[in-house]
């Protein structure tokens, strides 16, 4: 204890106090290196707030040297802030190699910043989304179909990013998709990873169009690998399930004026012909995200 003791003593007693302090301030350098950490500290997350913060942290740094070695002269104080400005050079230099590394084409760009950074998804976690497509926007042109009802295998998730696509079964019109929404969420979410099926509608170009398309086994494949991909995926598709029973919800009415509402958990009445004494006049059927109500009408019809 004696020896912790004089030790403890040496280090805060072995300089003594200031007696007199300087009454002039000290050179420009130095407060403008000051001023570049104030700044600096202020720097946010993710690559370009990592590029930040170091730039202006390797500027103060470097001022401090400058000062360290004009004004006060004194070497520990320059090696030390030297040292730190060269760490922070390295470390902006390999952030900037970070950045040019996970860069993308315009389409992509455009796509990350439109659907994937507002829910906070970083560059490098986009990286592996996009790389899982191929980096590939396939175009699809107007009045071409990207699936036939009843023809069509379902083997691959695609969103659209440009143009529109018309959605109809047994030839009447359902939906449109429109860009930032998936081509195939239903049929997505029907199947499980192991099993097959088929398109139950029609999907056509109304104009030109471009979407990104992910093939089921690749894409099922980077799941297993990154659970939060899943997991961002599964809230997507069943956001964008949820935007495409609301625009059924929409178009179409029960008899006797009264609309359809999918907020019935997942039933909608059906008015009977003729029904016989002692049963109820309704009865209850499942309803499909895509697949339009038997006995349901459209309101301009």
């Amino acid at each position: 204890m004696g020896e912790n003791g004089s030790f403890w003593e040496s280090l805060i007693y072995a300089h003594p106090t200031c007696a007199t302090w300087k009454q002039e301030a000290e050179g420009s350098i130095y407060h403008l290196g000051s001023i570049l950490f104030v700044v600096g500290f202020m720097g946010g997350s993710g690559f370009f707030g990592l590029l930040y913060v170091f730039s202006l942290l390797g500027l103060g740094f470097l001022c401090s040297s400058v000062w360290a070695w004009l004004d006060v002269c004194a070497a520990d104080i320059f090696s030390w802030n030297f040292v730190l400005f060269a760490i922070c050079f390295v470390q902006f230099i390999y952030v900037t190699y970070q950045v040019r590394s996970v860069s993308f084409d315009r389409e992509f760009q455009e796509l990350y910043s439109a659907l994937f950074q507002p829910l906070g998804i970083s560059l490098t976690v986009y990286r592996k989304i996009v790389l899982c497509c191929d980096a590939e926007v396939v175009t699809l042109e107007k009045e071409h179909c990207y699936a036939m009802q009843g023809k069509t295998p379902i083997d691959k998730l695609s969103l659209l990013v440009s143009g529109r696509i018309r959605v109809t079964v047994d030839g009447e019109f359902l939906h449109y998709i429109f860009p930032l929404q998936f081509l195939d969420s239903p049929e997505w979410d029907s199947l499980r990873p192991t099993e097959e099926g088929i398109f139950q509608v029609t999907l056509t170009a109304e104009t030109d169009c471009r979407y990104v398309a992910w093939r089921r086994k690749k894409l099922y494949l980077l799941f297993a690998k990154h659970r939060f991909i899943s997991r961002l995926f599964s809230v997507l598709i069943g956001s964008d399930i949820a935007e495409k029973l609301y625009a059924l919800n929409d178009r179409v009415q029960v008899g006797q004026g009264f609309r359809y509402d999918i907020r019935l958990p997942n039933f909608y009445h059906v008015s009977l012909p003729e029904t016989p004494r002692g049963q109820p006049p309704h009865r209850l059927q499942r309803a499909s995200p895509r697949r339009k109500p038997a006995g349901v009408t459209n309101c301009g019809s």
